[in-house]
């Protein structure tokens, strides 16, 4: 099946001179997301995995159906004062600013290998934000999943050394 199909470019969004690659076609395409979930999984079957850190809010589409794919549970990374209970969290620099991502404070086990997984891979600052919560959580980046990755931004060099695989790659 080609997924390519089912990413719409859309020029100029979200300011003049980006491409974004808009996944909602896929989304909402059974067989496309189908596939799309088992091409996140298969790199990773046979691999020891012990859950999933999802990137909110399209990395939780994705993350979900790949824990069952997977049989392990999803880790909630999200936006500041999303979640009721103790948190820890890391600072990171966006291109013009800075963020903030937060998990739940005892969700994983010391040494828990952590498959971190979002929908697109760009620069990489959200993804390295999360491994580091995985880190300072007491866990193990396993590695990291995307289903789009747009190779020209850098993001697979910021996630060095951890392996990094993606469904579709954009040059």
């Amino acid at each position: 099946m080609d997924l390519t199909r089912l990413i719409r470019p859309i020029p100029d969004f979200p300011k003049p001179g980006i491409l974004f690659r808009d996944i909602t076609p896929l989304l909402a395409d059974p067989a496309g997301l189908a596939e799309s979930v088992r091409l996140l999984a298969e790199p990773w079957r046979g691999e020891r995995i012990d859950g999933i850190a999802a990137v909110e809010a399209r990395g939780f589409l994705f993350a979900a159906p790949l824990a069952l794919e997977l049989g392990v549970g999803v880790i909630p990374v999200r936006k500041p004062g999303k979640l009721p209970a103790e948190t820890i969290a890391h600072d990171y620099d966006l291109e013009y600013g800075r963020d903030r991502l937060e998990m739940h404070a005892g969700v994983l086990a010391g040494g828990a290998r952590v498959l971190v997984v979002d929908d697109v891979l760009a620069t990489g600052g959200t993804a390295v934000a999360c491994m580091r919560l995985v880190e300072a959580a007491g866990g193990v980046v396993a590695g990291a999943a995307f289903l789009v990755e747009i190779e020209p931004l850098g993001g697979r060099e910021r996630l060095a050394p951890h392996r990094v695989e993606s469904v579709l790659v954009y040059s």
